[in-house]
């Protein structure tokens, strides 16, 4: 294949990689040829790679590790840098000087801006507050914000006490927000009073304070004033908090697995799982993946477009800690155009772009030509995860955004809050694949038989702990769930649920979910392969692709949302259909094609397979407030093509 980048040789000698390589060689007298080599040696030897990774990111520690790992062959029972003693907000808050920390957006608009010294006193200042409210290490503040400079000040203010963070977006409905924070139990409840989306203006004051009368352990609300006019009764004012601290900020120095944040599963499936990360595991995590694998440095500006609700709005704030300015955005990346994240890129001198690869797919569909519209002379490295990337998008990038860009297509989740496989600055990028394993992660494909493949589908695991396994689902006793997530498909080792394949290049390909994979004839197929059929056709804006139960069998069926103006007719089904047999094969070939008004995604973005596979058929979708747009379920109750 044909590589679509390359490093020049200046970039490979300069980035931060290769100075790892040389660190790590240093430290232990051997020879890393090439990163397939430093990879085998990081899962060989995990007590010396990660040892070598703590020292050369300088992680911020009151005590070093007496031991990196014990309990090495038992993912659950593994223990990682014991005797350590460290706080996540003070690796975070290692600089206090002018330069920009944050640079905040709205779609209104507004623009403000922090550096590192008034975000150190910041959090001085509300984590004084906290501390007078009674906050402890192991207390839950929630935060239910919009991606604004008060939720990492209150993030960074709860984790310098050893507190636990959790937040979601305010588009969450109440009871969405309820089945979050209901669960943990939090103190402290920092929300908005209403945000911009789409050229609206949101109130969310009542559903607000409907969840925190309904979470009993909420003891106190905070409000952050977003939106102007809107005033809010009762609870404490934001700006209240933001005083001069009463006493100097002294960090919480507490054990590297101390419990840090609590994520959520997207809850399609039933009330969403509490994923409880630990604050040495993420950390250094992050700051491995950041510098070595996106060679993110201090004069970077870093953007991802997320929410608060995301996994990568933690990823996104842990850039901090290599000093690096954040550029946060709260509002719809398509308004008022679509262009409005490149003119951000352009005016902000935006050298690392984060996005999601629905995004790419809909600015492509959309027509939209960076490369001609825009400098964007500062841009090194774009991002895409949420989704499989298709080769067709990145064709797209290379030929209509930027040609000598290094595009890293990531993949993990939530599980973890990082990636399994991820991108290589030293590499090459082939269309369609992410470039590596990422170090440290003995990332394997199993057949079902539970032996690893090479070129061939299987499901992508984890032979080997890793210091950013969950610590622990909330209120799971005896690890009975998560060891149910994880472990029961392969024991021992970690399914991380997705359909995938090694190639010839040593890189991954995702094909979709594991559990939404079709199974027509007992052959498995991936989703993402019959997407990215539809990627380079106009006529469809978005698809969902399900199995239906027929004549003890599975048929494959695709749902299509037409482009405005276009009608699904007899000649474009035959199209469709045509391209898929072709491209891809006869067995993924939709047996029926169907257009519906619009399609079900979870509050991060991702397509709810399981959600339309439950509606057609006829069975109840458990739990529709974790859709972003339940009333899309609607759309294929009772089609007659089902029937036929």
């Amino acid at each position: 294949m044909r590589a679509l980048w390359q490093p020049t040789p200046a970039a490979i000698e300069g980035s931060r990689l290769t100075a790892f390589t040389r660190y790590a060689a240093a430290a232990t007298g051997r020879e890393f040829v090439d990163y397939a080599a430093l990879h085998r040696w990081s899962v060989a030897s995990p007590e010396q790679f990660w040892r070598c990774l703590w020292d050369f990111v300088d992680v911020v520690h009151s005590r070093a590790a007496d031991t990196v790992l014990t309990n090495a062959d038992q993912f659950l029972d593994a223990r990682w840098f014991s005797g350590a003693r460290l706080n996540y907000a003070e690796n975070l808050l290692r600089f206090r000087d002018e330069k920009p920390a944050l640079i905040s957006l709205l779609e209104t608009g507004e623009r403000t801006q922090m550096s590192y010294r008034e975000l150190f006193e910041q959090t001085a200042a509300v984590s004084s507050q906290f501390k007078a409210l009674g906050i402890k290490p192991g207390d839950r503040i929630a935060g239910w914000l919009p991606n604004i400079p008060q939720a990492v000040v209150a993030m960074l203010a709860a984790t310098s006490l050893g507190a636990v963070w959790s937040s979601c977006s305010p588009d969450f409905g109440s009871e969405g927000a309820l089945d979050r924070f209901g669960q943990i139990e939090p103190r402290l409840l920092i929300a908005c009073n209403g945000y911009h989306y789409a050229g609206k203006t949101h109130d969310v004051r009542a559903k607000v304070q409907a969840v925190a009368d309904r979470v009993k352990s909420v003891e106190q609300i905070i409000w952050v004033d977003v939106v102007a006019d809107l005033t809010c009764e009762g609870g404490l004012a934001w700006q209240d908090l933001i005083v001069k601290p009463q006493e100097s900020l002294v960090f919480a120095q507490l054990a590297f697995d101390a419990p840090l944040y609590i994520l959520y599963s997207s809850g399609t499936t039933g009330k969403p799982k509490c994923i409880v990360h630990g604050a040495g595991g993420t950390l250094l995590q992050h700051m491995k993946e950041q510098q070595l694998h996106v060679d993110l440095r201090r004069e970077d500006r870093l953007f991802f477009f997320t929410t608060c609700g995301w996994m990568m709005w933690n990823w996104l704030v842990s850039g901090l800690a290599t000093g690096a300015t954040l550029i946060l955005y709260d509002g719809s990346p398509f308004h008022p155009t679509p262009a409005t994240l490149w003119n951000m890129a352009d005016a902000e001198g935006v050298t690392i772009f984060g996005i999601s690869a629905k995004y790419l797919s809909s600015i492509s569909k959309e027509g939209l030509q960076p490369r001609l519209t825009h400098g964007l002379t500062t841009l090194r490295t774009l991002i895409s995860t949420g989704s499989p990337l298709a080769p067709e998008t990145y064709a797209y990038i290379y030929d209509k955004v930027k040609p000598d860009v290094h595009l890293i297509s990531m993949s993990g989740g939530t599980d973890i809050v990082s990636c399994f496989v991820i991108g290589n600055p030293c590499a090459p990028v082939y269309s369609g694949e992410i470039q590596c394993a990422g170090l440290g992660m003995d990332v394997a494909v199993y057949n079902d038989a539970g032996q690893p493949v090479q070129r061939e589908k299987g499901e992508l695991v984890c032979r080997q702990p890793f210091p950013c396994c969950p610590l622990e689902f909330w209120n799971d006793i005896d690890n009975e769930r998560l060891h149910a997530a994880y472990f029961e498909r392969f024991p021992g080792v970690w399914a991380q649920g997705d359909f995938a394949e090694l190639t010839e290049n040593s890189g991954y390909i995702i094909y979709g979910r594991s559990d939404a994979v079709l199974n027509p004839g007992g052959v498995r197929i991936g989703t993402a392969e019959i997407y990215r059929q539809l990627e380079d056709l106009d006529s469809v804006a978005d698809a969902v692709c399900v199995g239906q139960d027929w004549d003890g069998d599975v048929r494959v069926v695709l749902f299509v949302v037409m482009s405005p103006g276009i009608d699904l007719d007899q000649a474009l089904i035959i199209d469709i259909r045509a391209r898929i047999r072709a491209n891809a094969s006869p067995r993924h070939t939709p047996a029926r094609v169907i257009a519906v008004r619009d399609i079900p995604r979870t509050m991060s973005g991702k397509i709810a397979e399981l959600a339309v596979r439950d509606v057609i058929h006829g069975r109840p979708v458990k739990n529709t407030s974790a859709l972003a747009n339940p009333e899309a379920l609607e759309c294929f109750k009772g089609i007659k093509e089902l029937a036929n």
